[in-house]
């Protein structure tokens, strides 16, 4: 069993490795997602470089509105210097297609204009908030961080997800315990066009979960239907009376013609069982 003081000594161990890790860079310009990876990485990168840091919000349809809005009240109420930009992924044919380096055309976007970013203000480089646990995921978006010489403070010093979220909680970070959230677009199976009406039916249908008080959820889009994924404690209260008529209605009204349940329950990341079927069976690379 760990104790508390080896917990403790944890925390400072990884607060250390990751203020070593800003030191190396002499600004940085932070793409920022109001997660907890990039909001951990903004607050210390503030507390360490100062005003030699701009985080950076790429503002997309494939970003829910209420996402935005609370990472820029992140910012905000912890006095970190930030801009929003707008991207539009979507005029890019590589990405609306949805194959499965959609993530890579996202990013190098995004990439490409936070490097013109820095360039024109002086700033040494870009920073994003992969952590050390990303590189056993299939991350496309990765390649093209490597491709531009985006740096990741978080994996440089060795901090994997749940150290990300330790350090966060004694940072005092709201949002220590953030449920994760990929874009809007990663709710569509791969090979299915990624359309602004289909994000914003995702975003409503997922919207009128959150209401209800599920955090953690997600809503795929299955052509006319959307299957609701919640953790399998949450299935009792969202089949019930009280919940599951009203919830329903208003997934009908987002554009849907009918809405189920997923009986595994949530598990993130199961976009891409079908892609290794797909793969397996020989369709794919």
């Amino acid at each position: 069993m760990i104790g508390r003081n080896d917990a403790h000594a944890d925390v400072e161990a990884a607060r250390s490795r990751l203020r070593s890790a800003l030191e190396r860079h002499e600004s940085l310009v932070i793409a920022f997602s109001g997660g907890v990876d990039s909001a951990l990485l903004a607050r210390a990168a503030r507390d360490v470089l100062g005003d030699r840091m701009l985080a950076v919000i790429a503002s997309s349809p494939s970003l829910a509105d209420a996402e935005e809005a609370d990472a820029i009240e992140f910012l905000r109420s912890h006095a970190i210097p930030f801009e929003r930009i707008v991207t539009d992924e979507l005029e890019n044919e590589a990405y609306a297609a949805n194959g499965p380096d959609r993530c890579y055309h996202c990013k190098r976007e995004l990439f490409t204009m936070l490097r013109e970013i820095a360039i024109e203000r002086g700033f040494a480089a870009v920073a994003y908030g992969a952590n050390a646990d990303d590189g056993g995921d299939y991350r496309p978006g990765a390649k093209a961080a490597e491709e531009m010489a985006v740096v990741a403070p978080l994996a440089e010093a060795g901090i994997g997800k749940q150290a990300v979220r330790d350090l966060a909680r004694a940072l005092g970070l709201p949002i220590w315990d953030k449920p994760s959230s990929p874009c809007l677009a990663s709710r569509i199976p791969y090979y299915e066009r990624v359309t602004r009406e289909k994000l914003a039916q995702i975003e409503r249908a997922e919207r009128a979960l959150k209401s209800r008080g599920f955090r953690v959820c997600r809503v795929r889009h299955r052509g006319d239907s959307a299957s609701i994924e919640v953790p399998l404690e949450d299935h009792p209260r969202i089949r019930s009376e009280a919940v599951w008529p009203g919830l329903v209605a208003e997934i009908r009204a987002a554009g849907f013609r009918a809405a189920t349940l997923d009986e595994s329950g949530f598990r993130s990341g199961r976009l891409n069982d079908a892609l290794e079927q797909r793969t397996e069976d020989g369709k794919g690379s």
